[in-house]
């Protein structure tokens, strides 16, 4: 009898990953802040952009506090798909069209160095995560093979960018065994990796440059303060408070994304909170890799509610897709995904799926990361769009930049326009689900 079978973790209410049975990065303790305390800079969020944020800052010399509602690497950080993509979430014709050219080859450039930074970060700190290289962006039908072969033509006429390799026919087969795909464009700069060791590992660097982490400390209020000398001489330094302590600090750098959690009204009105699932099958035989995934690329497809994957270490396939709005699981979730991979890969009939999970990104309006600050001593930085395991990287060194003094490519992302979501708290999911239900409908067309 065909289909998937269930494995040991699949009826774990979906909340058991892969990536938290094979965590291999350990941390000091990080007990919960309690009572008063002081420190140049205090980050709240401790994912990518918070652990960067507060390695880069501890290394400048800042005394850094992190406060974590939950553990570090809780939130999308430690549950994504583990992409590691030149790029932003939105074409960067989105970018050209608000910034001008040269501000978009800029941020073009700079997310580049996050891929590159992301690298350079696993091998300094030595941290296991299995970064590999190679990625493809894979068209399902003949109008993505027009979009993704003009996109290739302009990233090598405007941006100099000659990494995309257009492959077809028996080239594509050689890195995914499918007939789904009538072709793909390979970038040799884009990877993937185990975002929980990754993000775990950039804690454990920031613990070792000094930096104190704090788990289960919510934040339950934020009071701006006001950075430098005050008139009659004193200093009225940002004061963050939860429920069993405060931290007293000169900057501050919210770094939650998704997970504000009613935190700060003005950019959560900005970002749409989405639910993404993910399954991972039991480890394949290698002569399953050689007929899914034989040089171990990452892929992504080219649909508006785009599907994702790749091979883990030990050779289970991770996929990942499906989007919800609601906060419920949405029907039919376990059928459909396990219907995509059997079509994908009918060598695969029959593997058994032994993790499910899923977790929440942040999306702005126009898909572009949202930068800037809520104060000129409080930073923030979310809104990646799906796509933001390596730019979240650089976001929270850029910061720390700017925190240093240089402020010049931090302003360049913060220059990026944003709207709030139409149709306030009650009608923002319900228009969101209807204009996603249109492009889902295009998708299958």
């Amino acid at each position: 009898m065909g289909g998937f079978r269930s494995g040991t973790q699949s009826e774990c209410a979906g909340s058991y990953s892969y990536y938290q049975a094979s965590q291999r990065v350990t941390l000091d303790p990080c007990p919960p802040l309690a009572g008063e305390q002081r420190a140049d800079v205090c980050v709240i969020g401790g994912g990518v952009t918070g652990c960067s944020a507060a390695l880069h800052l501890a290394e400048r010399g800042y005394s850094v506090i992190l406060l974590e509602a939950q553990t570090i690497g809780f939130g999308a950080s430690g549950r994504s798909g583990g992409q590691i993509l030149p790029g932003l979430g939105t074409d960067i014709a989105t970018v050209e069209k608000a910034l001008g050219r040269e501000q978009a080859r800029a941020i073009w450039e700079m997310s580049r160095e996050s891929v590159r930074l992301t690298a350079e970060l696993v091998v300094r700190h030595q941290i296991p995560c299995d970064f590999t290289q190679g990625y493809l962006h894979a068209a399902v039908k003949p109008r993505h093979v027009r979009e993704l072969q003009e996109f290739q033509a302009r990233m090598a006429r405007d941006y100099d960018y000659h990494a995309l390799q257009w492959l077809q026919g028996d080239a594509l087969r050689e890195r995914v065994v499918t007939d789904a795909y009538p072709g793909a464009l390979h970038d040799g700069e884009g990877g993937h990796l185990h975002p929980l060791n990754y993000t775990l590992g950039l804690a454990r660097a920031a613990q070792q440059a000094g930096v104190t982490l704090c788990e289960q400390s919510r934040v339950r209020q934020l009071d701006h303060g006001q950075n430098g000398d005050t008139p009659d001489g004193t200093s009225r330094r940002a004061r963050i408070h939860t429920e069993h302590g405060c931290v007293s600090a000169e900057f501050v750098v919210v770094a939650t994304n998704a997970y504000l959690n009613g935190l700060v009204a003005s950019l959560e009105e900005r970002i749409m909170r989405v639910a993404n699932y993910i399954v991972a099958t039991e480890p394949l035989s290698e002569a399953q890799v050689a007929q899914v995934l034989p040089q171990d690329d990452a892929l992504s497809d080219a649909n508006f509610v785009l599907d994702y994957y790749s091979l883990s270490a030990d050779r289970r396939l991770l996929y990942g897709g499906e989007v919800s709005y609601t906060g419920q699981e949405p029907r039919g979730l376990k059928a459909r995904m396990d219907s995509k991979i059997r079509r994908l890969f009918p060598v695969l009939d029959g593997v058994a799926i032994d993790y499910r999970w899923g977790g929440d990104v942040a999306i702005t309006m126009n898909r572009a990361p949202d930068f800037g600050r809520l104060a000129p001593n409080v930073y923030y930085a979310q809104g990646y769009s799906g796509h933001g395991m390596s730019l979240a990287g650089l976001a929270g060194k850029l910061v720390a930049e700017t925190i240093a003094g240089q402020a010049e490519r931090f302003d360049i992302f913060a220059a990026m326009p944003h709207r709030p979501f139409v149709g306030g708290r009650w009608l923002r999911t319900p228009l969101l689900v209807l204009a996603t239900s249109f492009y889902t409908l295009r998708d299958r067309l």
